[in-house]
């Protein structure tokens, strides 16, 4: 299975990344990001879905409803507002910009939906180097869906975010097995870094540096830290789905360093945050 996927390397006609799971070998979570100047049809088929932009603004049809989403100039410009696709949906997105397309296989049909960027809750995370931005999309807490889990994280340069490194492969008590897509975006042409690690039972070793467009896929294992570095502000999508019939993000910290977080309550959040019209 290839984890690391460079910009364009996965593209298919007006979708610059597409991971599937079926190109992914595994079984549920997926990723499209469609650069679009016009009209584009599409199918969910046995999926639920996201039309998330990333810039731009656009209309998406679906059902007989047209949802008119606002977007915004960019991921470091602000939240979003986005569209909800169930599956087996034929939808039409009309506009110009770049929209990722986050989508989870489910079993269950909801109603196609609107959220304004006012209803997505935006927290920060962490403290001192480790401080960051999450925007809560797609979560159990935030937005209904059956199978799919959206959020994305910013990090401004020189700190650290998804750390200290967590996993969340089994089902056990705090813990939900999860594929996760992390797809990144960084400011001024610069790059981050990425690592994920497993154990001696399930081996799993990437350390890729990352730039706008690329991807890495999670199937298991511990992941983070995500490195911004130095002087370039770092953002990634994440997208989760599992096998559960419980839609829950759990995690649990590499014992290693799960320690860190303690040293949070001592320092301040890094002023950079929040980013964009957040400030």
């Amino acid at each position: 299975m290839k984890l690391y996927h460079e910009a364009g390397s996965t593209a298919e006609g007006p979708f610059s990344l597409v991971v599937t799971p079926e190109s992914a070998g595994w079984g549920h979570s997926g990723l499209r990001v469609l650069e679009l100047d016009g009209s584009q049809s599409l199918s969910t088929r046995d999926s639920e879905a996201l039309v998330l932009p990333l810039s731009g603004s656009c209309s998406v049809e679906v059902e007989g409803q047209t949802f008119e989403l606002t977007g915004r100039t960019s991921v470091f410009d602000d939240v979003t507002d986005f569209a909800y696709l169930p599956r087996d949906a034929e939808a039409t997105i009309t506009g110009h910009g770049r929209f990722a397309l986050p989508s989870a296989k489910t079993g269950k049909r909801l109603l196609p939906r609107y959220q304004p960027a006012s209803d997505t809750p935006v927290e920060l995370r962490g403290a001192g180097t480790c401080s960051r931005q999450v925007n809560n999309y797609c979560l159990p807490h935030t937005f209904d869906a059956d199978q799919l889990l959206v959020c994305e994280v910013l990090t401004p340069g020189g700190n650290w975010s998804s750390y200290p490194p967590h996993k969340h492969d089994e089902d056990r008590e705090g813990e939900s097995v999860l594929e996760e897509i992390y797809y990144f975006e960084v400011t001024g042409g610069g790059m981050g870094y990425q690592r994920v690690y497993g154990t001696d039972e399930r081996p799993i070793d990437v350390l890729a540096e990352v730039r706008t467009g690329d991807v890495v896929l999670i199937p298991h294992g511990w992941h983070g830290p995500s490195m911004a570095a130095p002087g370039y502000d770092l953002y990634y999508l994440n997208v989760m789905a599992g096998p559960g019939p419980e839609r829950a993000w759990l995690i649990s910290d590499d014992p290693a360093h799960g320690w860190v977080r303690r040293t949070w309550d001592s320092q301040e959040t890094d002023p950079r945050l929040p980013f964009g019209r957040q400030r």
